[in-house]
């Protein structure tokens, strides 16, 4: 039988995306941009897999959240919010930043989540990256989607 090599290849061949994809996830590490100077988080890449509120282009570009009450209420509303998401790991929190890491299902690929409390204008700015791949499908943008609708409730 000539084609043996087929029945044996083929399998292989068809696995071999989610594996490469799977190792990306592995190897991917925490980015060393995280965090907020003198106010600002991290411009977005060019990519479309990240979204945030103070960078980016119109495709990425979203509206800070906004709050009422004090600074420290946001605050712990928001990281109930968070912890209560699938996935989701809070990395870091302090009184105004807040930085979680949610993991998709499937691959295993991890996104940065920040948040910054401006309190003088009474809103919290956020961005949304992954941390491999170009695109994430919209990943992003839902999930801060998805936020922006719990903290409205």
């Amino acid at each position: 039988m000539p084609n043996n090599w087929l029945f044996f290849a083929l399998p292989l061949l068809a696995a071999a995306p989610a594996v490469v994809l799977g190792v990306l996830s592995a190897l991917a590490r925490r980015p060393e941009n995280l965090g907020a100077i003198d106010g600002q988080m991290a411009d977005c890449p060019t990519s479309p897999n990240c979204v945030a509120t103070q960078s980016g282009g119109p495709n990425q570009r979203m509206t800070p959240l906004r709050f009422e009450d004090s600074p420290q209420a946001a605050m712990e509303r928001l990281k109930s919010i968070v912890a209560a998401m699938p996935r989701a790991k809070i990395v870091s929190a302090s009184d105004q930043y807040l930085h979680a890491e949610f993991t998709s299902a499937l691959f295993r690929f991890v996104d940065d989540v920040e948040f910054l409390i401006d309190p003088g204008a009474k809103q919290i700015h956020f961005r949304s990256a992954s941390r491999v791949g170009y695109s994430d499908l919209g990943a992003n943008r839902r999930r801060m989607e998805a936020v922006g609708r719990l903290w409205k409730h």
